[in-house]
C-alpha cells in the first residue's frame, strides 16, 4: 500500500488551500473529495459570486470572530487578505472590493476563484480521489490509516481533517468529519446553524413573504438580553425572517433562544427619527392628505404590503379617515413604526444553514499549527473548528488561513526518507503565490541517503543565471485515482 505524505479529508477552501501549500513544499499529497469535483461550497458563496474575502485590519477582523478570534491570529498573521489577493492576482484573477470591504473576483463568478484553485492544484501535482468518502482514521505507529466507504484503504503519515461543517449538507458537508474527530478523542463544541433564516409565531408573515424593509434596526429581547443591529435589511418569509441582518445576528439569537424560549425580535422602521419627529411627520401627511382614508396616507410611509398587516394590528378601520385619527391612534402609529415585533420560534435546520457553529474545540488544537494537541500528526483547517463569523467574506478566509497554516505546518513537521530537514523551526517558505516549479520530469537524484551540504560558510554560488533545479518530484503529475 502507497503510504503519502500528507493525507488531506474534503476538497472545499481549507482543503485545496492545505494540499496546495504542502505541495508547494514538495510533499506527496492525496486530496479526497466525497464530491464529484472541488469546491461546491464556494460556487454557492456571495449568491455565486464568491465573497472570497474581507479588507479589515487583522485587528478588525479577528474581533468578527468573537472568544475564537484570538486562537485564529497566528493563522490570519501567516496567510491574510492581502496574501490571498496576491495568490489569486498571480494567476490573472483580479479582485475587487465592494461595500464593507467585501472582496469578489472581478468576473462576478464564483467558478472562477474555483478554476484558479484547480489551476494550483495540477501546478503542484497533487494527486486528487473523488466520490471517496473516509468513514474512520486509526492512527499507527508512524502514520495514520484511512478507511473510506466500501471498505477500501489507504495510508498516509500527516492527515488533515477539511471536511467542513454540517450545513449545506447537499454540497457534500454533512458532519462526518466531526465523528472522525470524536472517534480520535477530540472534543464537538454542540453544533447549532449560523447565518441562517429564523423561524416566527404570527401567520401574516406568510403574507408579506418576498417583501424586503430597508433601512430599518432590529432588536432581539429575552428576558433582561438584548441584541441590537446596526441598520441595514430584512426580507420577509413563508415561514419568518430572512436577509442580512437577520443572518448576522441569527447564532447569537439561537443561543438567546437555547436559554430562553421567549425570544421577541423588534423591528425599528423608521430608526432615523425619533417618536417625537415621527408623530410630527404624522401630523403633517394627516393635515395634507385633504380627508383621504389611512390607507392611502400610510402610503408614503411603509410599504404598500405592509399597510394592511400595519393597521389590522391597530385594529383600525382600514378606510377611516386621516382627518378622523384621534390622538391616542396616532400615538399607537408611532409606537409601532419604532417597535413593530414578532416572536421568534427557532430556525431553519442546520442543514440549511450557510454556516455551522460549533466544531473542533479551540482547545484541543496549537493555534500556531493547526495541530491536534491529542493526536501527533492530525491537522484541522476551516469549518471542522469551532471559530465562525458573521457574513462578509470572513469565513472564507478563515479557511484559507486555516488551510494554508495547516498544510504549511504538516510539510515542514515531515522528515523526507534518507534525508534530514535541517529547516529551523518557522522556518518560512519564501516563494511567492505563483510560483512555478521548473524541474524538470524523469531527473534522478543521485546523492545517496543521509548525503549532507557540505558547502563552508562564505560559498558563493557559481551557477550561472537561470540554471535550473531538476531535482525529481517524489508525486506524479496530477492523477484521478480510484482506490
Amino acid at each position: 500500500m502507497q503510504v503519502y505524505d500528507i493525507a488531506i479529508i474534503g476538497a472545499g477552501p481549507a482543503g485545496t488551500m492545505a494540499a496546495i501549500r504542502s505541495g508547494q513544499l514538495e510533499k506527496n499529497i492525496l486530496l479526497i473529495e466525497r464530491n464529484n469535483s472541488i469546491g461546491r461550497k464556494i460556487l454557492l458563496s456571495g449568491k455565486g459570486r464568491c465573497n472570497v474575502t474581507n479588507i479589515l485590519s487583522l485587528e478588525e477582523f479577528i474581533t468578527k470572530f468573537g472568544r475564537r478570534g484570538a486562537f485564529l491570529r497566528s493563522a490570519f498573521s501567516k496567510f491574510f487578505n492581502q496574501e490571498l489577493i496576491d495568490f489569486f492576482k498571480a494567476k490573472g484573477l483580479d479582485l475587487k472590493v465592494e461595500r464593507q470591504g467585501r472582496v469578489f473576483p472581478v468576473t462576478d463568478r464564483a467558478a472562477s476563484i474555483v478554476e484558479v484553485l484547480m489551476r494550483y492544484l495540477l501546478e503542484n501535482k497533487v494527486t486528487i480521489v473523488y466520490a471517496t468518502e473516509v468513514i474512520e482514521i486509526k492512527k499507527e505507529k508512524n502514520s495514520f490509516r484511512l478507511f473510506f466507504a466500501g471498505g477500501r484503504q489507504t495510508a498516509a503519515r500527516r492527515v488533515i481533517l477539511a471536511t467542513g461543517g454540517s450545513s449545506f449538507s447537499f454540497t457534500g458537508s454533512r458532519g462526518n468529519g466531526f465523528t472522525i474527530a470524536r472517534k480520535v478523542g477530540h472534543t464537538i463544541v454542540p453544533l447549532m446553524p449560523g447565518l441562517v433564516p429564523l423561524r416566527t409565531e404570527e401567520a401574516w408573515v406568510k403574507g408579506l413573504q418576498g417583501l424586503t424593509l430597508k433601512n430599518i434596526r432590529l432588536t432581539f429581547t429575552a428576558g433582561n438580553k438584548k441584541i441590537t443591529s446596526d441598520i441595514g435589511e430584512l426580507l420577509f418569509t413563508h415561514f419568518g425572517v430572512s436577509g442580512p441582518l437577520i443572518l448576522d445576528l441569527s447564532s447569537s439569537v439561537l443561543e438567546l433562544f437555547e436559554r430562553d424560549k421567549k425570544v421577541s425580535l423588534c423591528i425599528d422602521l423608521k430608526p432615523g427619527l425619533t417618536p417625537v419627529q415621527l408623530e410630527d411627520r404624522l401630523l403633517r401627511e394627516f393635515r395634507d392628505s385633504g380627508g383621504k382614508n389611512i390607507k392611502n396616507v400610510l402610503k408614503g410611509i411603509l410599504p404598500l404590503k405592509l399597510i394592511e398587516v400595519f393597521v389590522n394590528l391597530l385594529r383600525l378601520d382600514y378606510n377611516k379617515k386621516s382627518n378622523q385619527v384621534t390622538k391616542e391612534e396616532r400615538r399607537a402609529m408611532v409606537s409601532l413604526l419604532k417597535s413593530f415585533c414578532l416572536r421568534i420560534t427557532g430556525s431553519l435546520p442546520i442543514e440549511e444553514a450557510m454556516v455551522t457553529c460549533g466544531g473542533v474545540s479551540t482547545k484541543e488544537i496549537d493555534p500556531r499549527t493547526m495541530e491536534s494537541r491529542f493526536v501527533a500528526g492530525l491537522y484541522f483547517a476551516g469549518e471542522i473548528i469551532d471559530a465562525s463569523a458573521s457574513s462578509g467574506g470572513y469565513n472564507l478566509q478563515q479557511a484559507f488561513s486555516t488551510g494554508y497554516l495547516a498544510g504549511e505546518s504538516a510539510a515542514v513537521s515531515m522528515k523526507t526518507s534518507g534525508h534530514q530537514d535541517t529547516r529551523t523551526p518557522g522556518h518560512q517558505d519564501t516563494r511567492t503565490p505563483g510560483h512555478q516549479d521548473t524541474r524538470t520530469p524523469g531527473h534522478q537524484d543521485t546523492r545517496t541517503p543521509g548525503h549532507q551540504v557540505t558547502r563552508t560558510p562564505g560559498h558563493q554560488d557559481t551557477r550561472s543565471p537561470g540554471h535550473q533545479v531538476t531535482r525529481k518530484r517524489t508525486s506524479p503529475f496530477f492523477s484521478l485515482v480510484t482506490l
